[in-house]
């Protein structure tokens, strides 16, 4: 396989820069509130302060009391995007996005129309700043582990080219907390077997480390040679569809925390029904003051996308929690366990299907009403401030 990882240089700070060349130069961190809020991403220039992304703003803003705070604009973040991706698809069908700025390109079959991998590399990234103004790092090597490691070597704007016979050569000497799924616990474990480097772990005996860590410890194995098959894949299945919400102040009234989780639910529910989906295992995600946080799940007894029976579920899930004896700072709703409406699921015996038929006609009518005013166009009684 011919791999290229491409990864936009600090993309949400870039993209505040393109729209006010003011902040050039200048360290950009754009995140939620200055109170309470996390980083979502930070420009080269706050990194050096040691400002980095899901980093609490206060602790960013301490660190670098001269950045310049922008709130996150998504909406344009995909504009610019989309405008990227389109970019991508010219030289290959084959394309695995990891988020809204990073993405696998398999080349293999595009060789013979648009030259090397590495040439086809450069002409990405020429095209890329010629049309967004953006600059975007690549990785070029025969698996998608190896390539995407190469795309961090030169950022900004780099490119690192891994041929098939020199991998053990680039990877031998990085540093082990380079590689995927090696977080600070399982370093410090490899670091007791005086495992500092992906050499190091790769002349360990397989079956140490599987003793050791598991299935891990031979993934990790594998990983230490540069040994990755995994294809490049198009598309992902939605496994789970959520929204959270990170409160300005903490939510101490079990009441006040039910109206949070209603508007929540309605917007689950509306984005559920925009995808067409339904689900069936409810998720309710609690944050505390101290940043503990816990999940409740339950499994109902039919599919839904629909307000009243996710909020029903989550209210019953919150008895299971301390909101109400303990400060809030965050609560999330999520339902996973997905299918496409209509697509054969077994309906419940008892299901009152004139009453389903209502709810969903009901729901239809909903949407469109936010689709054409806003969210605020509609909305339950409680969520209407007295």
């Amino acid at each position: 396989m011919r791999i290229i990882h491409l990864d936009m240089d600090a993309f949400y700070p870039a993209v505040e820069v393109l729209d006010n060349p003011e902040l050039k130069g200048r360290p950009v961190i754009v995140g939620g509130s200055k109170e309470r809020g996390v980083v979502s991403s930070a420009s080269y220039e706050a990194r050096k302060f040691g400002v980095h992304s899901a980093q609490p703003m206060a602790t960013a803003i301490r660190l670098c009391p001269n950045g310049t705070v922008m709130p996150v604009r998504m909406s344009r973040y995909k504009e610019v995007s989309e405008q990227v991706f389109e970019i991508f698809d010219i030289f290959t069908p084959v394309v695995e996005p990891l988020s809204i700025d990073e993405a696998f390109l398999d080349v293999t079959a595009s060789t013979r129309l648009f030259g090397s991998p590495t040439e086809i590399a450069k002409k990405i990234k020429q095209m890329v700043v010629e049309k967004t103004g953006l600059t975007i790092s690549a990785g070029v090597a025969p698996s998608k582990f190896v390539a995407k490691i190469a795309s961090d070597m030169e950022k900004p704007d780099g490119l690192t080219v891994v041929p098939a016979n020199k991998v053990r050569e680039f990877l031998d000497p990085l540093p082990i907390e380079k590689m995927w799924g090696v977080g600070k616990v399982t370093q410090q474990a490899l670091s007791r077997l005086s495992i500092q480097t992906f050499k190091d772990l790769s002349q360990v005996p397989v079956e140490t480390l599987e003793k050791k860590f598991g299935k891990h410890g031979i993934h990790m194995h594998r990983l230490s040679m540069g040994i990755d098959d995994r294809d490049v894949v198009t598309e992902h299945e939605v496994k789970s569809i959520g929204h959270e919400e990170t409160f300005s102040e903490d939510i101490l009234q079990v009441d006040l925390a039910k109206k949070e989780l209603l508007s929540l639910a309605n917007r689950v529910a509306r984005r559920m029904r925009r995808q067409g989906v339904e689900g069936k295992t409810i998720t309710l995600k609690v944050k505390y003051h101290d940043f503990v946080r816990i999940t409740r799940s339950v499994t109902w007894h039919k599919y839904t996308n629909d307000s009243v029976d996710i909020y029903s579920n989550i209210c019953s899930l919150l008895k299971k929690t301390a909101v109400g004896k303990r400060p809030v700072r965050l609560l999330g709703i999520s339902l996973s366990n997905l299918a496409d409406i209509g697509s054969g699921r077994q309906l419940s015996l008892f299901s009152h299907r004139e009453s389903n038929e209502k709810r969903r006609e009901l729901n239809k009518t909903l949407d469109s009403v936010i689709d054409k005013f806003g969210r605020k166009g509609i909305r339950p009684g409680s969520l209407i401030d007295t």
